[in-house]
């Protein structure tokens, strides 16, 4: 059993689907403070700033924690996450037809264990239509995701390349998670 900190339902369907037990909990971070010039940097410090509030407010005795934080980029840009819809629209246009770098960061605090791990993957997506951005827009998906990408939902029928894993792209790099579990 492992304590989640985080309230991503995604990254607790990756543990669930990984048949790795767990609660779900935790005790929010601020990101909006922090000040990156790269992508990974901006991903580790949030993840860090995850991992003490957590390991702070619930330690790590009665169950491992596991913190972790995603970021999305294209064209040389941190995409975070859309405060309104046309800030979803550019952000996910911005991303049409082109590379976009899903970025992953995680924590896994045990007794016996500290793993640190910040996994990328990368898709090459199509041209997005028009008519379905307009749709996912307006259905509010996008408003908990990282660059308002959902890599799993709206995005995938338009990805023409994946480099790398589909879990760090959902956020949390389960593969590796489950090497040292």
């Amino acid at each position: 059993m492992i304590r989640l900190a985080s309230s991503s339902q995604t990254r607790s369907k990756l543990l669930s689907e990984a048949n790795i037990e767990f609660i779900q909990e935790v005790k929010f971070f601020d990101e909006d403070s922090i000040i990156a010039t790269s992508a990974k940097n901006f991903v580790y410090q949030a993840t860090l700033g995850k991992y003490k509030t957590n390991l702070h407010t619930f330690g790590c005795g009665d169950y491992p924690l596991l913190v972790a934080d995603t970021v999305v980029t294209s064209q040389g840009k941190i995409l975070r996450k859309a405060k309104s819809i046309d800030e979803a629209r550019d952000i996910l246009m911005m991303q049409s037809g082109n590379i976009t770098s899903i970025i992953t960061c995680m924590i896994y605090q045990s007794k016996d264990l500290k793993l640190i791990d910040i996994s990328s993957t990368n898709y090459i997506f199509d041209n997005f239509d028009l008519v379905d951005l307009e749709i996912f827009l307006q259905s509010d998906e996008w408003r908990t995701k990282a660059g308002a990408c959902m890599v799993e939902g709206f995005c995938k029928p338009y990805i023409k390349e994946v480099r790398g894993y589909e879990s760090t792209a959902m956020g949390l790099n389960i593969e590796v998670l489950k090497r040292f579990i």
